[in-house]
């Protein structure tokens, strides 16, 4: 409230201003890498990823399927076509084995891909050294969708700042929020030039308006900033609360057959930003993911599937995909339990109750 405050006392009710600024700075700091772009949404960061790194019409560019439309959506909005790749088991994100396999075959065909979008899913962090050797071998750069993985980190390292581009998401489901916003995080400073450049209608420097590139309204405002400011001073916190949640399901229903979970693997920690679960009907005796979700349904108690993958969409049926059935069995078992940071400890016995009722 206070940054927020500050922004309406100092008449800074726009795009820009000292929010936006020590925002990034904020981010920059405790993501221990060079640039910060504060936008309106984590779907913009990548847009002008694209953008930044040469994609047009007609170009392919590699993307995980196992993800929410708005990692693959901007590559539509280039003209250009999504080449999906699959889940490895350990992780859910993108299997290395399939995007060698992938880069090879589009090669073969005379289509070198643009650009490579990684995806950390529900804040685990991807088998990004493993990626990375292969898009370095074949000189493909990386754009990080670390929307949900903000507190996440691989070997001591953030996520988001692997790859030449990294983007955050900001929406008022992510571990912090600003409403709705995201970044464009790199260590490259043209690329972040470029981007303040796009984001703001890419005015030339002219004493007039002048433009010679399409732009865009991407800027984060200096209110939405503010909430940002604020959330960030807590943000240790939140990724705490978050995996206690996980911590919580993790040791109260773990021993029950056929629940697993989604397990961190060395040098991975995650924000745990939403805990997951498989359901295998042939060890629960029958029961599935439907049946917990319609018995807490009953109880006006949330919960979700898990991401139906990108090349089982309708729109994106058709693309080029590369898979090995990980994902898709994920989408048919899976199930994202109540994770806010706000739960109470009430709250989650109360889901509890609910599931071991299921089961007894």
């Amino acid at each position: 409230m206070k940054y927020v405050q500050e922004a309406f006392d100092t008449n800074w009710i726009a795009p820009l201003g000292p929010n936006v600024t020590a925002f990034e700075n904020e981010l920059a700091d405790y993501l221990n890498v060079k640039h910060v772009s504060a936008l309106t949404a984590g779907t913009a960061a990548i847009h002008l990823a694209l953008i930044i790194l040469g994609v047009k019409p007609g170009d392919e560019v590699i993307s995980s399927s196992f993800t929410f439309s708005a990692t693959v959506n901007p590559i539509a909005y280039l003209g250009a076509t999504p080449v999906l790749i699959d889940s490895e088991e350990e992780s859910w994100n993108m299997s290395p084995e399939l995007l060698e396999k992938a880069i090879l075959d589009r090669l073969s065909r005379g289509k070198k891909p643009k650009a490579i979008v990684i995806v950390h899913l529900y804040g685990m962090p991807a088998n990004i050294n493993e990626l990375i050797k292969i898009a370095d071998k074949y000189e493909i750069p990386i754009i990080e969708d670390a929307a949900e993985a903000l507190g996440s980190k691989f070997d001591g390292k953030a996520c988001g700042t692997f790859g030449k581009i990294g983007i955050l998401s900001f929406n008022g489901n992510k571990i912090i929020t600003t409403s709705g916003g995201g970044a464009l995080v790199s260590d490259n400073d043209d690329y972040v030039n470029k981007a303040r450049f796009l984001s703001t209608q890419a005015r030339d420097k002219a004493p007039y308006y002048q433009h010679s590139q399409i732009g865009y309204n991407y800027r984060m405002s200096n209110v939405l900033a503010g909430i940002g400011r604020g959330q960030l001073e807590v943000i240790e916190e939140r990724v705490a609360k978050r995996r206690s949640i996980f911590e919580f399901y993790f040791k109260n229903l773990n021993h029950l057959k056929g629940i697993s979970f989604l397990k961190e693997i060395q040098p991975s920690f995650s924000n745990r930003w939403l805990t997951t679960i498989i359901v295998d009907p042939k060890k629960t005796g029958g029961i599935s993911c439907e049946d917990i979700h319609r018995a807490l349904e009953m109880d006006n108690i949330e919960t979700r599937p898990l991401w139906k993958p990108m090349h089982l969409q309708p729109i994106f049926q058709n693309c080029p995909s590369y898979t090995n059935g990980v994902s898709e069995k994920l989408f048919n078992f899976g199930l994202c339990l109540p994770s806010g940071s706000n739960m109470s400890d009430q709250d989650l016995d109360r889901v509890l109750f609910q599931i071991i009722q299921i089961f007894a």
